[in-house]
């Protein structure tokens, strides 16, 4: 073939490019099968979340530690390095379709052997030089669209590794949150029990002295003890689980020697919840899910790639230099050398291995698909358990308000009755113990209201927005 003939045959190569081997990626319809809103939804007012929603709890500290988590928690720093490799991987795969240029250059220096049975020739020189200067250039034409699906698989992939860290991101915001909220209802717990101690230890040397005055019997002194000691007990397990609560926050923000001071979960405020009707397609803001999509449609581009093999390759190599015997002479006119070559290979007998391929590259493709569609509806269920919780989780703080309401009442009423005669020290333990167990689970119960609209932040992704980011 004449060198004409090699620039039409890439000239036709490349209008042909305009075609891929493989699917095109289309979004799975059962995914599109979910209900258009929630049907458990808030009816207070709606307000905007951004994606810092942690600042809504209006704490300093807990703003303090998740930004610490974000800088410097080891579980991210890896997604950090993972999103970088998938980019790196990406512009690798893009340079491909760009024809790779090179520099080769070169000098030599051959001495002939003038004892050989055939002599040289006259005027032959023994020694010859030679230097070399040439571009040379290497370039598959993308005729199948091989070079094209990968580059749309690899820049699906780098957009995946971003996602995974922004979920590793969420994830680690939930948690110190989750576990700051947590060590805010023990302080709070572990106020309840040192008061509730306080108060068994007061009562204890009350009736040790009225006992000596001959005023009670024994029996009561005995029940002042034993009730001194379950609050003792309760203050050291209590003061166990805060102890054990920060130091997993420490590990989270990357300090073991985190110390906390104590702080009162009844001054955070309750932050804003979603309004009526939330449409069920924020879920596409969600970072795993929108990663799973990715990762499918790098899988949907791979079945492209391996198909494309099946498929003659053509390759366009050329070059162009210069050569001569003498340096000063390189670049001269008379020096200038080229080349321009079209190549062909295809597979012609490969017992099957690149049909196995395909289909190899077929059965991922359905794996991602059910992993999609399994994190779309993961992510539904998610949202509806966090809608539940807040919900339901306002209704039992208000009602055991009601009941440590109620419990203080009856705990102070039975205080009176015992010091005018009419109820025995049994009465005055019972109520202070259901006082105590109402300040425990008033707390309880805020914790867990707190906690639920933690997990709602993060079942939607870190916020909701009426129109979510395009794909």
């Amino acid at each position: 073939m004449n060198l004409n003939g090699i620039l039409i045959a890439a000239a036709g190569a490349a209008l042909l490019g305009g075609c891929a081997i493989g699917p095109d990626y289309q979004r799975p319809a059962s995914a599109s099968t979910l209900p258009i809103r929630y049907d458990q939804t808030s009816n207070q007012t709606a307000v905007p979340v951004a994606s810092q929603w942690w600042k809504l709890f209006g704490d300093p500290v807990l703003d303090r530690l998740v930004e610490q988590a974000l800088g410097g928690n080891a579980d991210l720093l890896a997604a950090v390095a993972r999103m970088e490799e998938a980019d790196a991987a990406m512009r690798e795969t893009g340079a491909a379709l760009i024809p790779e240029v090179k520099l080769e250059a070169g000098a030599s220096r051959t001495r002939a052997s003038t004892a050989t049975a055939t002599p040289m020739p006259p005027g032959t020189p023994v020694l010859r030089d030679n230097r070399k200067a040439a571009l040379t250039t290497t370039f598959e034409l993308d005729v199948w669209g091989r070079l094209r699906r990968a580059d749309e698989a690899s820049r699906a992939q780098a957009l995946a590794g971003r996602y995974a860290r922004d979920t590793v991101r969420l994830s680690i915001a939930a948690q110190v949150s989750t576990r700051y909220l947590s060590l805010r209802a023990l302080d709070v717990q572990v106020v309840a029990a040192a008061d509730s101690e306080a108060s068994q230890s007061a009562s204890r040397k009350i009736m040790q002295s009225r006992l000596e005055a001959g005023a009670v019997s024994p029996l009561e002194l005995y029940q002042a003890e034993n009730a001194l000691a379950a609050a003792q007990a309760q203050s050291a397990s209590l003061r166990r689980q805060r102890a054990q609560v920060e130091h997993q926050l420490g590990l989270l923000v990357g300090q073991p020697e985190l110390a906390l001071a104590p702080g009162d979960l009844e001054q955070l405020p309750l932050p804003p919840l979603p309004p009526p009707g939330l449409p069920s397609s924020l879920l596409e803001a969600r970072p795993d899910v929108r990663q799973a999509e990715e990762a499918l449609i790098a899988a949907n581009a791979q079945i492209g790639v391996v198909k494309a093999a099946l498929f003659p390759t053509l390759s366009l190599t050329g070059s162009l230099g210069s050569e001569s015997k003498a340096l000063n002479s390189l670049f001269s006119t008379a020096s200038g050398t080229g080349s321009l070559a079209l190549g062909l290979t295809m597979p012609l007998l490969d017992s099957g291995r690149h049909s196995a391929q395909v289909d190899q590259a077929t059965a991922r493709q359905r794996q991602a698909t059910a992993d999609y569609q399994k994190a779309v509806h993961s992510a539904f269920k998610e949202v509806r358990d966090a809608l539940v919780e807040v919900r339901e989780d306002a209704e039992a703080e208000q009602a055991q308000s009601a009941r440590l309401s109620s419990a203080r009442k009856a705990l102070q009423l039975m205080r009176v009755r015992h010091e005018a005669g009419y109820s025995a020290y049994a009465q005055v333990l019972e109520a202070q113990r259901a006082e105590d167990e109402a300040r425990q689970a008033h707390a309880g119960t805020r914790q867990a209201r707190l906690t639920a609209a933690v997990n709602l932040f993060k079942a939607l992704g870190g916020g909701w927005q009426e129109n979510p980011p395009p794909r």
